[in-house]
Formats: structure tokens, sequence, C-alpha cells
């Protein structure tokens, strides 16, 4: 069986092209919810605040700069078919490169420290997290998020009792939506992993985030429990900015996986509205 090819710098210059464009251009599906949620919020702050975000996003796309001073930790997700074989270097340090390049000559800021502790910055936004999973096919298919700390820092992980149940799973999203208030940035996304075990939880939770705002998972009953997470948080009154409203949160996705049958594993990765994302296949 012949192996299609593809070299790293082919990776590292879609990697340079990727990290520009989430910063600069916020999706269709997110431009579209805005504009959507404009019509439905009742608060007029609320609106007013909508319509910044919504002005916002415009000029950035405009005038190719970030929308947000927060342009995040590089987050890939890499999908190698297992008829793709990479030459001319390491995957891990192509996707490097490319931030390093892509941060340095599209001026956005440089957030990552080289220890949590000596917080010394890096200089070049590198390293980035990078997950890579083995699919069929012979394609590289390159998922990448700039995630900010604003609303990371309000992501939260619990391991209920199996007995706690759906309504312990539904509690705990809310009160996570709840706590994070102002301080994640709304309206926000909320990834939820359910299952799987104490990292697993977090990968599908972060991973779920992926899916075009409005997409319901394939499963009903777990696309049903996502329209009734989001009904319940936007209740909360929390708001765009925080400033009050029915928009607390723009879409709720979720994950499960199979789990131990002593556990029940539930994390929220919360997004703020600046739910930066693009994806490339190689």
């Amino acid at each position: 069986m012949s192996m299609r090819q593809i070299h790293v710098k082919e990776i590292t210059e879609k990697v340079v092209q990727l990290c520009q464009d989430a910063n600069y251009e916020l999706g269709d599906d997110m431009m579209d919810v805005f504009n959507e949620s404009l019509k439905q919020e009742t608060s007029t702050v609320g609106r007013h605040v909508l319509s910044q975000l919504i002005e916002n996003a415009n000029v950035a796309k405009q005038e190719r700069v970030p929308m947000c001073q927060d342009t995040g930790v590089g987050v890939f997700f890499i999908e190698v078919g297992y008829e793709c074989q990479i030459i001319g270097g390491d995957l891990y340090e192509a996707i490097n490169e490319g931030i390093s390049k892509g941060y340095r000559e599209g001026y956005l800021r440089f957030s990552m420290v080289n220890d949590p502790l000596n917080r010394i910055n890096t200089g070049d936004n590198t390293p980035a997290l990078i997950y890579v999973e083995m699919v069929s096919g012979d394609q590289l298919k390159i998922k990448y998020s700039a995630k900010g700390a604003g609303s990371e820092n309000m992501s939260r992980l619990r391991m209920l009792n199996p007995a706690d149940g759906l309504e312990g799973v539904k509690d705990f999203v809310i009160e996570t939506v709840s706590k994070a208030g102002p301080n994640a940035c709304p309206p926000m996304v909320v990834g939820v992993g359910i299952g799987g075990s104490f990292e697993r939880s977090t990968y599908i939770a972060k991973k779920s985030l992926f899916r075009h705002v409005g997409q319901r998972h394939s499963d009903e009953r777990i696309g049903a429990l996502e329209k009734e997470l989001i009904q319940k948080c936007n209740e909360l009154g929390v708001g765009p900015q925080g400033l009050g409203g029915v928009t607390t949160v723009l879409d709720v996705k979720i994950e499960v996986f199979p789990c131990h049958i002593a556990s029940l594993p539930v994390a929220v990765n919360i997004q703020c509205h600046a739910n930066r994302h693009k994806e490339a296949v190689l």
C-alpha cells in the first residue's frame, strides 16, 4: 500500500494561516448566532453589548487585527490518517514553528510562560497544546483553537457519584456557568464532557467546542439535553458581559464516553464570546 506523503513545511505554513485567521475572523456560525441573539435579547444593555461584539468582530476581520487582546494558547486536535506519512521533520516541531511564526508575523500577543511557577514568557507563544488521533484515510486534519485564559479559568471538573445521575450532571453544568458569570466574558459557548475518566472528560469537553454553534449532537437524547441546558443557563440572567439579559450562553455542546461503573466524571470547558477556531485538511 502506497503512503501519501505530507512535508512538515506544509503543516507549518498552514498553522501560520490558521492562527492568524482564527484571531482575526470569527466564524460564520458565531456571527449568525450573535445576530439571532440580538433579535431575542430583552435587555437594552444586553442588546447594546451584542451590537458592540458584532461591530468588534467586523472591524477585526476588515482590519486584520485581533478581536481580543488575549490571543490565547494554541490548542490543536490533529487527525492523522493511517495512510498518511509525515516527512521532512517532526509533527510537533512543525506545529510549534507555525505558532511562533504566525504569532510573531501576525502581531498576536505572546501568552505562554515557560514554567507555571517561574512564569518567564517564552516570547513566541509556544509551546502549543497538541493532541493527536489516528484515523482512517490518507489525510491530515488540523483543528486549531486560540483558547483565552479568562474563560479557561472558569472551567471545572467534578467526579460525580453515579447516584447523582442526570440531574447531578445538569446541576453541575448550570452551577459552573452561574459561577463563571461575567468573568468568562459571556455570552459563552459551553463544552461538556461526560464519562471516560478524570482526564478524558476534560479532553472531550474541549474537543466538543469545535462543533459549529447550533449543531446538535447526533444522538437525539444528548441533543435534547443540550437544548435543555441552553435554556436553563440563559434563565440565570447573567447576560452579555454579565450585565443582565437572556443571552448568557450561545450554545451547549456535549460529548459522552463510556466510563467505570463506579464513576461519573463531568467536565465543563467554558469558551467566551471570542470562540476562535479554524480547521484545515492537508
